[in-house]
């Protein structure tokens, strides 16, 4: 059976190959690589090789070598379709069934290619051009000459309103095939669709293999609505997958041992010519979960790079909301602030590469970073000051879902938190200051190890671990599907409030299925303000097939909450009960989430510390339940 190029490629980015092979092979890091005994021969001194980064392994004894569907194959005697389906069932990824029609799927996505290539050389030809004039002029300015331009091959489009579809049908390209491939646009009441990307300098967004499957276009003109526009999600692009430069930093990368990320096209190329290659950026959004997986598998510490003012700051907190839940022994991020005011090519420009390497350097760990937010955010000259960060923190923590490194941040935190005298750390210009370290002691019990002191005489011989909590928690479930729902379709009612709430909705962990897709659209609406409009919506709902999604969803709001969904809803009132639904349901998913991390503990120690800890989440989980609940009765009367 012959699968598509493009799903054997995401299960390799999906499943490391070092996670592959070390089920059946020890490995240990060398290097850039890991090196473990041969499966296929008895040997004493390790002659085999596995290569995150390119996807391979080699067996010097026996000379074999391939990717993980190969292992598979070679150790376990399977076929190929049965290594992918294996493979692809733990990636997560969906097997087309292999038919006449999926066939044809597969051609037109290498003719979706082919298009995109076409589009990209028309770009770079109309930068050369006589009609590139002001845009070649902008690229000089910023340093980016004509080796620049060719090297990542930027472009210019046009402000004609048809001219790439013009370009294009010449050459025997349909129309409908550039809408879906986000080369063209339309809206309601505009019967003729045009070019989605007019008087922009272009930036062509490439996979892995160096093929464009979308664009980047920076505006020219200083009052268009938007500065940067990307490409929509096509069935080529699925932005909160990719990173922008990947496929000319990954051998960078894999030579340096370091991934950069900063935040946008024109910060890699500054980085690149400054002397960093290793450098990519987020396509226009925050980091995501899939590409931090990515990152991780060219660097175990990449290096999240912002620039020094308050949106650079609020992307570093935002990049630490994400990857505290992924974080895995030995695998972090560390955050780099530039100096304030400042991007990567302006410290280019007036430090060069060492001033650079200063900032890398100097580059701080995810926990200075979580401390500095929280400590940041108010004075601590009171103890229920103090006590409020201490629960701020434990929310935080909890989230981690890998016990042992949660254990350690437990540690630090609880560390951190005993030596604070009552002041606010200031933050360092380079990074995050942090508190004075008294002796290491952790914040809950463990069970004992070898070598262990005796235990502390503070624990209550008497304390039985199975008595009954005197607060249950309330359970999960209807109440907070019914908030989702609310949250959502107000906005699909009044998109105008995406841009406060836009942040906080990417973050939102979501359970109802419809409530999922209804959120990717709005987001990947989200960067065309002209898309926002409730019209503009509503017929984006109905191309999309979403009409009944919608409907469903729109039926779990709760009586009381309908009035949000009106078109004419007081929009102060509105805002208001929008972002406090958000908060409330943030909240109460990180108290379940801490709530099963409680009764683990408990069940692995029944020490009374784990038992305060349990019951002091089961009443903040009650004290929430309750306010909702008043809240709602509230609203229906």
């Amino acid at each position: 059976m012959r699968y598509p190029p493009h799903i054997l490629e995401e299960i390799r980015t999906r499943l490391p190959a070092s996670d592959v092979v070390g089920r059946r092979v020890r490995l240990k890091k060398a290097g850039r690589e890991w090196r473990g005994l041969s499966p296929f021969n008895a040997e004493k001194s390790p002659s085999f090789y596995v290569n995150d980064q390119k996807q391979f392994y080699h067996c010097f004894s026996s000379g074999k070598h391939g990717d993980i569907f190969t292992f598979l194959m070679e150790t376990e005697g399977v076929t190929f379709p049965e290594a992918v389906e294996r493979l692809a069932s733990e990636a997560g990824v969906t097997l087309p069934k292999m038919t006449v029609e999926s066939e044809r799927a597969e051609a037109r996505r290498t003719g979706a290619l082919e298009i995109m290539e076409l589009a990209a050389l028309y770009f770079e030809e109309q930068l050369r051009g006589p009609n590139g004039g002001e845009a070649r002029a902008y690229l000089d300015r910023r340093g980016l000459g004509e080796a620049t331009r060719k090297q990542f091959r930027l472009g210019y489009a046009g402000g004609a309103r048809y001219g790439l579809r013009d370009h294009l049908a010449a050459k025997g390209i349909e129309r409908d095939v550039m809408l879906e491939l986000g080369l063209l646009a339309t809206a309601e009441g505009v019967a003729v669709p045009y070019d989605k990307f007019r008087d922009r300098v272009m930036f062509p967004i490439r996979d892995v293999r160096g093929r464009v499957v979308a664009f980047g276009g920076r505006a020219m003109q200083a009052e268009a609505k938007a500065k940067y526009m990307n490409s929509p999600e096509t069935p080529l692009f699925h932005k909160g997958r990719m990173l922008y430069n990947l496929d000319l930093a990954r051998k960078a990368a894999h030579d340096r041992s370091r991934i950069v990320a900063v935040e946008g096209y024109v910060d890699v190329i500054a980085m690149t010519l400054a002397g960093f290659p290793e450098t990519v950026a987020p396509l226009g959004t925050a980091l995501t979960e899939d590409q931090l997986a990515l990152l991780w598998r060219h660097a175990d510490e990449p290096i999240l790079c912002f620039d020094g003012d308050g949106a650079g700051q609020r992307a570093a907190f935002r990049a630490l909301d994400v990857a505290l839940p992924m974080l895995e022994p030995g695998k972090s991020l560390r955050v780099a602030m530039l100096p304030q005011g400042q991007d990567p090519d302006d410290l280019a420009r007036s430090g060069g590469a060492s001033a650079i390497d200063t900032v890398l350097a100097s580059a701080q760990p995810l926990v200075d970073v979580l401390w500095a937010r929280e400590t940041e955010a108010g004075p601590l000259d009171t103890p229920e000051r103090r006590a409020g960060l201490a629960k701020t923190l434990r929310e935080a923590v909890a989230g981690i879902r890998d016990e042992t490194v949660r254990r350690f941040y437990r540690d630090e935190i609880a560390e951190r938190l005993r030596g604070l005298s009552g002041g606010r750390p200031e933050r360092s210009e380079g990074g995050y200051a942090t508190a004075s370290r008294p002796p290491r002691a952790a914040p809950f019990q463990r069970r004992p190890r070898p070598g262990d002191p005796p235990p502390s005489p503070r624990i209550v011989t008497g304390f039985n671990p199975l008595l009954k909590v005197t607060a249950p928690a309330p359970v999960q479930g209807g109440r907070a599907a019914k908030r989702e729902a609310m949250i959502v379709a107000s906005l699909l009612a009044h998109p105008e409030l995406l841009g406060i709430e836009e942040e906080a909705l990417a973050a939102l962990e979501l359970v109802n299925p419809d409530a999922q897709v209804l959120r990717n659209l709005l987001l990947d609406r989200a960067a065309e303000v002209e898309a926002l409009e409730p019209e503009l919506l509503e017929a984006r709902l109905r191309r999309s097939g979403l009409e009944e999604a919608h409907a469903r969803l729109a039926a779990l709001v709760n009586p009381g909450d309908r009035w949000m969904l009106d078109p004419h809803a007081d929009p102060q009132r509105l805002e208001h009960t929008l972002h406090q639904a958000v908060i409330l349901h943030r909240q109460s998913g990180a108290l379940h989430s801490e709530l099963h991390q409680a009764e683990r503990a408990l069940a692995e120690d029944g020490s009374e510390a784990n038992f305060a800890w349990l019951c002091d989440v089961q009443q903040q989980l009650a004290v929430i339940a309750a306010a909702e609940a008043e809240a709602e009765v509230a609203r229906e009367e």
